[in-house]
């Protein structure tokens, strides 16, 4: 079960953009291998052919709208991030930006991150996701030199928050929990005792 979709606008004025936001909610839909060209172009509004005017293929679109959102929640990560503070106060921001992007572009998350990408991702969106990979486990490998992290492999911890985070997240979604500014910060303080020294 994902969020409800917004309210589409009745004629928008950019053809790419109505593409892009019919995409991205029949991806949420029904998936990638699910969603046909022409029932995008029906969702958005314009002609099949239109929408090879602005993608090359089904994979173009998709490839932007992965690239569009990653770099999105990169951009909310990196900027003004408290390099010199403790791993709590790192920590504390990581889960603050997740939390906005959900709360901001709920349908964007999803499309993110319930939804396995690697069949289609092209060089550039696996850079994207490579670069905030890189940035996320530079910071667990310094906090786990200043004593601050357990010393496991970082993959397994990205694992354990990326993972509570996301089921969360589900449990709200599928109606079982009001994603309320407590129940985020009880989990954000369950998952920083899973991980701290």
């Amino acid at each position: 079960m994902v969020p409800p979709k917004p309210k589409r606008r009745t004629t928008p004025a950019d053809k790419r953009e109505a593409i892009l936001d019919a995409a991205l909610d029949l991806f949420v839909e029904l998936g990638y291998h699910g969603t046909a060209v022409p029932q995008v172009a029906q969702r958005a509004g314009v002609g099949a052919g239109t929408i090879y005017r602005y993608f090359d293929s089904k994979e173009g679109l998709v490839n932007a709208l992965y690239q569009t959102h990653k770099e999105q929640v990169a951009r909310e990560l990196l900027q003004n991030f408290p390099a010199d503070a403790p791993a709590r106060e790192q920590f504390a921001r990581f889960w603050a930006c997740m939390r906005r992007f959900v709360e901001e572009h709920p349908r964007a998350f999803a499309f993110l991150e319930l939804h396995h990408h690697a069949s289609y991702l092209d060089d550039q969106s696996r850079k994207v996701e490579a670069r905030l990979r890189e940035f996320t486990t530079a910071f667990i490998l310094h906090t786990q030199e200043r004593g601050e992290i357990k010393r496991m492999d970082p993959n397994v911890l990205i694992g354990i928050v990326l993972g509570a985070f996301i089921g969360v997240v589900r449990q709200s979604w599928e109606g079982y929990l009001e994603l309320s500014a407590e129940a985020f910060e009880q989990a954000e303080r369950c998952c920083w005792e899973a991980i701290r020294i």
